[in-house]
């Protein structure tokens, strides 16, 4: 069960809802990202590479292939076969947003002071945005940067390579009825490389800003930006860059009042797999309970950090109220599941932005939670989803090329289609060299050990 730390007005057992009423649908919520528009040209827009290779020559599209997340009965059951994430590298971004093959980028928890302000500190927020398409470069640095510390016995065997987020997406889908993506994939060496849609996203992002405001809204609602703000100026009030037992109270004052900013992050890269099928999944993690252990076959003692609006008090909690959060919680959920982060805490916050509360929720119960409350969400549903649609998705990118991925809004299906050519930038050209010159020093290896045997040693 959840263990509350503060009061945050979240009854721990809420009623379920009665059969057959629309709360018992599936969740209703805006993604944050938009699938492109079936149209040829967003279908075909070349994503922007940093390197300086040449983009792919397009191509006439193939096929259209189908998978229909309807009926979800395919999916309820026990669920697949699930490996337990297991770190296999890391790496941070410094305060300037670069990358760096280290773990300075760790922080550790500390209880914020309920009260604050999470607006304090917006006019100096130091705010970085992807304005260029990083595809999957510094996870698949990170994955050469390993393999050169460790040699070729550290390089991970993976069906599938991508970050976490993209992986929320696909687990989330059957429980999102407006959920929608754009993706991209490409088939290396055996491997499937995945990652976003870039250049739809920042199309629609683009237009989000240009959107005018609603004619009405609570006296409280802030702006998107500020709301935005509120998550980082949590994780800036949560997390200090030492052990906090041994930091004096003054010094995490002092971290906990400096500007905010999401340039310095810590990602952790993990091996893992649904059923058959072994993905690599890098994604950011807030934080750490407790020091990293020595064992790397431990579980690291993540903890994920999140906000969410404050609840009415147990007595005048309504059905849907409940609902919305517990529909909140499946993407909570998903992202600390697949990197295998134990524990999130939910800082609870008044709609003007001031912390009322903290919870944490063990990550492995909240699917037990949510089916005891409102049922919104099925968390062997998803698991068992993901597995087949990998399978299928393994099934159908058989050839190299680019491959779109595409979910629109209430279609119920995904759509696979081959749009051009080549790799897309998707896999980095330094990956590409890496690999080759690997399997060119293998191939003089045994070339030179059929030309030129070993002389048997002298007894």
């Amino acid at each position: 069960m959840t263990q509350q730390t503060e009061s945050s007005g979240l009854a721990l057992e809420p009623p379920s809802p009665a059969p057959g009423r629309e709360e018992n649908s599936p969740p209703r919520k805006r993604p944050r990202t938009k699938a492109p528009q079936p149209t040829a040209s967003n279908l075909l827009t070349d994503v922007v590479p940093k390197s300086t290779a040449p983009a792919p020559s397009a191509q006439p599209e193939g096929p259209t292939f189908c998978f229909s997340i309807q009926p979800l009965h395919r999916f309820k059951g026990a669920s697949a076969s699930i490996k337990r994430p297991r770190e296999v590298t890391h790496f941070s971004f410094d305060d300037n947003h670069e990358y760096a093959y280290n773990d300075l980028g760790i922080n550790y928890y500390v209880a914020p002071p309920i009260g604050a302000d999470l607006k304090e500190g917006f006019d100096t927020f130091k705010h970085h945005e992807d304005r260029q398409d990083a595809h999957l470069d510094a996870l698949l640095k990170a994955l050469i940067d390993k393999e050169k510390e460790h040699g070729e016995g550290a390089r991970p065997k993976a069906d599938f390579v991508t970050w976490r987020g993209m992986m929320t997406k696909i687990m989330t889908a059957p429980f999102d009825y407006f959920a929608e993506f754009g993706m991209f994939a490409t088939l290396y060496d055996g491997t499937i490389y995945i990652e976003e849609d870039f250049p739809s996203r920042a199309t629609e992002c683009a237009a989000e800003a240009n959107q005018p405001p609603p004619r009405y809204q609570h006296p409280d609602q802030q702006s998107r930006d500020m709301m935005t703000y509120w998550g980082y100026k949590f994780e800036t009030l949560a997390l200090i860059p030492t052990l906090p037992a041994s930091t004096p109270p003054q010094e995490i004052e002092k971290y906990q009042r400096s500007i905010v900013s999401n340039h310095a992050q810590h990602c952790s890269i993990v091996s893992t797999s649904f059923g058959p099928h072994n993905l690599i999944l890098g994604g950011e993690v807030d934080g750490l309970l407790a020091r990293k252990p020595q064992n790397p076959e431990a579980p690291v003692q993540w903890v994920e950090l999140k906000t969410a609006e404050e609840l009415p008090p147990p007595a005048h909690q309504q059905h849907r109220d409940i609902l919305k959060f517990e529909r909140k919680l499946l993407k909570f959920w998903a992202q600390s599941f697949l990197l295998g982060v134990p524990k999130i805490i939910v800082g609870f916050r008044s709609k003007a932005g001031i912390l009322r509360g903290l919870q944490t929720f063990n990550t492995h119960e909240l699917p037990g939670m949510v089916r005891r409350g409102t049922n919104c969400w099925d968390g062997n549903v998803c698991i068992n989803f993901a597995t087949e649609f990998l399978g299928w998705l393994k099934e159908t990118v058989t050839e190299e090329g680019v491959y779109s991925i595409v979910l629109r809004k209430k279609s119920g299906v995904v759509e696979v289609k081959k749009v051009k050519e080549g790799t897309g930038g998707i896999v980095s050209e330094e990956f590409l060299a890496w690999r080759k010159s690997k399997i060119q020093g293998q191939m003089a290896e045994k070339k030179g050990g059929a030309t030129n045997p070993a002389t048997p040693a002298e007894t």
